[in-house]
């Protein structure tokens, strides 16, 4: 029996890491070879993109697509790790609350939309001399992020429920990669005058895979898996190689049969699997990342 080869879509569950899912995948598929497209913090849920076998070496393409993602801020409080996982710092009066209007908050969020300047969460995976902000924020170290450009392309709020002291925004949004939206509820909050911070969070899409296609925890061992050439097709232009040019690729050599738009294509071989990604090299092609290659 051949081992597991492609990409699993998974519907991760709150409460657990994403190393977590990826080790129940292990033992479902009876492989070591897994790895993520990008983690989702333990209070987080939704869509994680799983690399199996000869796949892995695809996740480096998906890491950086666009996300969406739908989550809760929490107007009126903050804390110190931007989220509900962390201990509340400051509460709002209930007059700077009071003042909070639909008219500040969409002003909030036009601000906070399209190309930003966003300093990432204290508690972040960033790596800072090399270590994790997150390690060093656990011993006391205080860190010092920069400023990172991300785009926000939609931020919307679809709903607004009061109480406890409190007034929490339902909101949708569509980002690039590197986006931190725990970092958007601080900043929401710290423009209203009130602080802010993250309750819920789900992520719905990466790139053109929806949450919706993905497999539950326990439907692991029987969860179809994308193949590689159906995959990378779905993310960057596709163009079909002839079998003696498919032999070039994989052998490493530069190849001038094939056209394509964009800086990168994925090559696909007479069978339809995927020879690799391919870039251009002034007039010819070479393959930057090869595939195992498959059984016809």
């Amino acid at each position: 029996m051949a081992d597991p080869n492609g990409i699993l879509l998974v519907d991760k569950p709150g409460g657990m890491t994403s190393h977590d899912v990826v080790a129940r995948a292990r033992r479902a598929l009876g492989t070591r070879k897994i790895g993520h497209a990008g983690t989702l913090d333990p209070m987080a849920t939704g869509l994680l993109v799983l690399g199996i076998g000869g796949a892995t070496r695809l996740l480096t393409y998906l890491v950086g697509l666009d996300k969406t993602y739908t989550a809760t801020v929490r107007l009126g409080q903050s804390t110190d790790s931007d989220d509900a996982d962390g201990q509340i710092t400051a509460r709002a009066a209930a007059s700077a609350l009071a003042a909070v209007t639909d008219d500040r908050i969409a002003a909030g969020v036009a601000a906070l939309t399209g190309s930003i300047a966003q300093v990432p969460s204290r508690i972040s995976a960033i790596k800072v001399d090399g270590r994790r902000a997150y390690d060093l924020a656990r011993d006391g170290v205080e860190v010092d992020l920069k400023a990172r450009d991300v785009r926000i392309a939609r931020f919307e709020v679809l709903a607004t429920h009061a109480g406890d002291g409190c007034l929490d925004l339902d909101v949708v949004v569509d980002c690039s990669s590197g986006t931190y939206i725990r970092a958007l509820a601080r900043d929401l909050g710290d423009r209203l005058g009130v602080g802010g911070h993250l309750v819920a969070l789900r992520r719905t899409r990466i790139g053109p895979f929806p949450v919706a296609d993905a497999a539950g925890l326990d439907e692991l061992a029987g969860a179809p898996l994308r193949s590689p050439a159906d995959t990378a097709a779905a993310i960057m232009p596709a163009v079909r190689a002839d079998a003696a040019t498919a032999r070039d690729l994989r052998h490493g050599k530069r190849v001038t049969a094939l056209d394509f738009t964009g800086p990168r294509a994925a090559a696909i071989d007479p069978d339809g699997r995927l020879i690799g990604v391919v870039e251009r090299r002034g007039d010819q092609v070479k393959s930057v990342m090869n595939m195992p290659e498959e059984p016809a």
